[in-house]
């Protein structure tokens, strides 16, 4: 029969879609949330990455060790993360186990919110936002979105500042979650062998009293800022720079182009880039990547290597963008065809990952594109697309920043 995609919404505005595929060995579940530090004021910056522990803490029906030993008993691959953007939850299980995993995740998404266990988590974000103060690269990277969306909630961080989430209540966060975590701003998606009606009515079951809040997201592109700046840390030796620059926005056709011109440009293992800069021993590392998010789009260029070099190394990456154009062949754009579809189908051979590719585009197009239909478009782009993306991304005006060593 083959993969069948199937759709519902329950009269509360919980939305529920599906891959089924009644030949798959295997099941997976995903609780998404439109909910991320974009979503914050900037008080509460971090809830949203806070509230995910939170889940886990334990529930009027289970304990925090509960929702461990029961994922455990039925081998479930679980998970949970936040974005900017989006908080998940997930599991992959076997066909049997399915029931029982959606049982655990529509419950721990009802969390209990105790203020004992919301002290004793404070702590434990804290010494996380610590551990990331020691990536060089994290350190560039949260600066360089403050920098470049200004104001703008895309540029607030995921985990928070120690300020934010030491002065955050437990009051205020469940204010955040009541009204965020609602029933019209989640998506239940599912993949593999999944008898779906079944599954509807027990997630109508589980989450027909969620509430509907109208909870929504201004998507209008942010205005974003071109500016320069420089860190200095005397705990590294190595000089660390990143350029930020705006893309297309993930519903925008353009961003198949936008992210094959990124790989173009900075693939880790064969770009101009790597060949520019890596295999002649003159930077660590050097790659480029876009991140389409909802109603913009990011691309970022990133190189690191010996202090001594940084202007050096800068100075090839600029050559190397402004060759970029002239210098995109059809040679380039087989090989990205081929290597772009090699992944994409391999992403969606397990149900895990076409659960994933569901949970992740439904909350921002509200439409299905299947992985066949993903592949054509991938197919479909030309050289002139990528000369388009090529032209629009070295018009924009850019944030740049730097990490060296020194006080």
């Amino acid at each position: 029969m083959g993969v069948k995609f199937e759709r519902a919404t329950l009269t509360n505005g919980l939305s529920i879609v599906a891959e089924t595929d009644p030949d798959a060995h295997s099941s997976a579940v995903g609780f998404f949330v439109k909910t991320g530090a974009r979503d914050e004021d900037a008080a509460v910056m971090g809830v949203s990455h806070f509230l995910e522990h939170m889940m886990f803490k334990g529930t009027e029906r289970r304990s925090a060790d509960d929702v461990n030993r029961e994922f455990d008993e039925i081998g479930a691959s679980y998970n949970a993360f936040t974005t900017s953007e989006i908080t998940a939850f997930h599991a992959h299980v076997l066909p049997e186990h399915l029931e029982k995993a959606t049982d655990i995740l529509a419950d721990i998404l009802r969390p209990s919110l105790r203020v004992d266990d919301f002290d004793t988590e404070k702590s434990v974000i804290l010494e996380e936002i610590a551990m990331y103060k020691d990536n060089p690269f994290w350190v560039l990277y949260e600066r360089s979105m403050e920098e470049f969306y200004g104001a703008h909630g895309l540029g607030y961080r995921v985990l928070g500042t120690n300020e934010s989430i030491t002065a955050l209540k437990r009051d205020q966060m469940k204010a955040y979650f009541a009204h965020r975590y609602s029933a019209d701003n989640t998506t239940v998606a599912l993949a593999g062998r999944v008898d779906f009606g079944a599954a509807v009515e027990q997630i109508e079951s589980l989450c027909g009293k969620w509430q509907r809040t109208g909870a929504g997201r201004d998507n209008a592109a942010p205005r974003t800022l071109g500016s320069s700046f420089e860190i200095r840390d005397e705990r590294i030796n190595r000089a660390y720079m990143l350029e930020v620059r705006p893309g297309p926005a993930m519903g925008d056709e353009a961003r198949y182009a936008a992210f094959m011109l990124a790989k173009v440009l900075g693939d880790p293992d064969n770009s101009r880039l790597h060949w520019a800069l890596v295999e002649p021993g003159i930077a660590e590392e050097a790659q480029a990547g876009f991140e389409p998010n909802d109603g913009t789009g990011m691309y970022y260029i990133y190189a690191s290597g010996d202090p001594k070099r940084a202007d050096e190394i800068w100075s090839i990456v600029g050559r190397e963008m402004q060759a970029l154009r002239a210098s995109l062949k059809e040679s380039d754009l087989e090989r990205l065809r081929t290597r772009l579809a090699t992944s994409v189908t391999l992403a969606g051979e397990k149900p895990g990952g076409r659960m994933q590719r569901l949970g992740r585009l439904w909350p921002y197009l509200g439409a299905y594109i299947s992985l066949e239909q993903e592949l054509d478009r991938i197919n479909a782009v030309t050289l002139d697309d990528l000369h388009g993306a090529c032209d629009a991304m070295m018009g924009s005006s850019a944030t740049v920043g730097r990490l060296m060593p020194g006080k």
